[in-house]
């Protein structure tokens, strides 16, 4: 029975060994391209550094990677993570969707927030999270900037 465990355990180091030299793509543009997305929306400083702590990361063309990010298996676990949120709302590609997606994108912004869901909890336990104050700032500035996009 231990010779099995054993085998098992240097047949798992040897996968994770591997593991290590196949790298998911990165999300990392040369910039990150949020401008028109704030020259519409009009956060303050305030709201651009919680977007910037809280949202950029997963949801914009670049992202700025932990040093855990280069090991497997967390890499492909942050890189399904990033590629998830961009299809869900990406800021870069703001000036891509039409008032009515804005809209819509602008209040599932509020409803995450809202219910929790947004930050993940994957990403607070290592960027902290954000307190209900600054919560309730983003869904104020995110309810004020859907009045842009005033379609029913």
């Amino acid at each position: 029975m231990k010779r099995i465990i054993k085998t098992i355990l240097i047949l798992l180091l040897l996968v994770l060994v591997v593991m290590q030299f196949f790298r998911p793509e990165k999300n990392a543009a040369e910039f990150r391209e949020v401008t028109a997305f704030e020259n519409e929306t009009k956060p303050s400083k305030e709201i651009v550094t919680l977007l910037q702590n809280n949202c950029y990361d997963c949801h914009s063309n670049k992202t700025e990677y932990p040093w855990y990010a280069e090991i497997a298996p967390v890499s492909f676990w942050l890189a399904d993570h990033i590629e998830e949120g961009n299809e869900h709302f990406n800021l870069s590609s703001w000036d891509t969707y039409d008032a009515k997606k804005k809209d819509h994108k602008l209040d599932e912004l509020i409803e995450e927030v809202e219910e929790g869901k947004m930050p993940l909890d994957e990403y607070t336990w290592t960027h902290g999270s954000m307190t209900n104050e600054e919560k309730e700032a983003l869904i104020a500035w995110a309810k004020q900037a859907r009045l842009n996009y005033n379609v029913k």
